[in-house]
C-alpha cells in the first residue's frame, strides 16, 4: 500500500528505499562503497532525456562558476552535484518527493559533496526562500507536472536576483493531440500538464524576463532514445540506469516519449531567460 501523500504527483515518483537500492546495485558491480564517485552513479542520478550530457551542454559558456543556484525539481540531485563539483556553485535543490530528497542528501554524502549541496523537500509553487536569493534558477523536466504555470514561473522570478538567469530544459506539447501513457512524468493524464513553448514564453515575458537563447532539442532527444533502445535490445536493461527510478514500465514510458516526438506531438527545448532589473 502506498503511503499518504500531500500532493498527487508524489505517488508518481514514489520509490521506497531508493538509496538502499542504489547502494545494493553498486555493490553488485563490486564498487567499493567507500570510494564511490559521481561517475559510478551517473546512469541513475539525472532523470531527464540525455542525462548528464545535456546538463553539461546547458551550462556551457554561461559563466556560472561560483554562482548560487536553485535546482527546482532536483530529483535525486545529479545536476546539482555536477554544478557544485565542476563549477564550484553553491547549489540548493528542492523536490516534492521526500524519498528523492532523502536519496539526494545521502548520495551527495556518498560522493563527498555533502558540504557543497543542500536539498530540501518543498513545493515549487511556494518556495521557502527570500526574494532575490539566487543568481540562477535551473529546472529540467519539471513543468509537465505543474498545472499552475503562472504561479510556477512567478515563484522562479521571485527568488531570482535582478538580472539573474533562468535555465530550463523541458518537454512541451506542440498541439492539442493527446499523448500515450504512461510516460516518465505521468502514468495517466491526471498529473500531466504540458504547455507549449509559446505559452511558457508568454508567461515569462509577462513576468519581466528577456529571452537570451533557446534550442530545439527534439532531434538530439530522438537520437538518444533510439540509441538507448538499441542498447536495450543488445544488452538488456542496465543494472544502474533510469530503470531504477521507473521500474518495469521503463521501456514503455520512454517509448511513448519517442512516439510523441516522432509524431510531432511532443518537443524538447532548452533555453535561458534573464530577469529584468526592477
Amino acid at each position: 500500500m502506498l503511503p499518504t501523500f500531500s500532493y498527487p504527483v508524489e505517488a508518481q515518483y514514489y520509490k521506497p528505499e531508493l538509496f538502499e537500492d542504489i547502494l545494493n546495485r553498486l555493490d553488485q558491480q563490486e564498487i567499493d562503497l567507500h570510494k564511490v564517485s559521481r561517475s559510478h552513479i551517473g546512469g541513475v542520478d539525472e532523470f531527464h532525456v540525455r542525462g548528464a550530457e545535456v546538463s553539461k551542454e546547458l551550462v556551457k559558456g554561461l559563466g556560472l562558476t561560483g554562482s548560487t543556484v536553485l535546482d527546482v525539481g532536483c530529483g535525486i540531485g545529479g545536476p546539482a552535484r555536477m554544478l557544485a563539483d565542476e563549477l564550484d556553485c553553491k547549489v540548493t535543490g528542492i523536490d516534492i518527493s521526500e524519498e528523492y530528497i532523502r536519496t539526494a542528501k545521502k548520495l551527495s554524502a556518498l560522493v563527498g559533496l555533502k558540504k557543497k549541496t543542500k536539498f530540501i523537500q518543498a513545493d515549487a509553487l511556494n518556495m521557502p526562500f527570500k526574494d532575490g536569493s539566487f543568481d540562477v534558477v535551473w529546472t529540467q523536466h519539471v513543468q509537465m507536472n505543474i498545472e499552475d504555470k503562472q504561479k510556477f514561473y512567478s515563484e522562479i522570478r521571485r527568488v531570482l536576483k535582478a538580472r539573474g538567469m533562468f535555465i530550463y530544459y523541458d518537454i512541451f506539447k506542440l498541439n492539442g493531440q493527446d499523448i500515450n501513457y504512461p510516460v516518465p512524468w505521468a502514468n495517466d493524464a491526471t498529473v500531466s500538464h504540458l504547455a507549449t513553448p509559446s505559452e511558457m514564453d508568454e508567461i515569462l515575458q509577462g513576468l519581466g524576463f528577456s529571452k537570451s537563447q533557446s534550442r530545439n532539442q527534439t532531434y538530439k532527444a530522438k537520437q538518444f532514445l533510439n540509441g538507448l533502445f538499441e542498447k536495450l535490445k543488445q544488452n538488456g536493461p542496465p543494472l544502474l540506469g533510469l530503470n531504477v527510478l521507473m521500474g518495469a514500465s521503463t521501456k514503455e514510458k520512454l517509448g511513448n516519449i519517442l512516439k510523441g516526438l516522432e509524431e510531432g506531438r511532443l518537443a524538447l527545448q532548452s533555453g535561458v531567460y534573464c530577469r529584468y532589473q526592477d
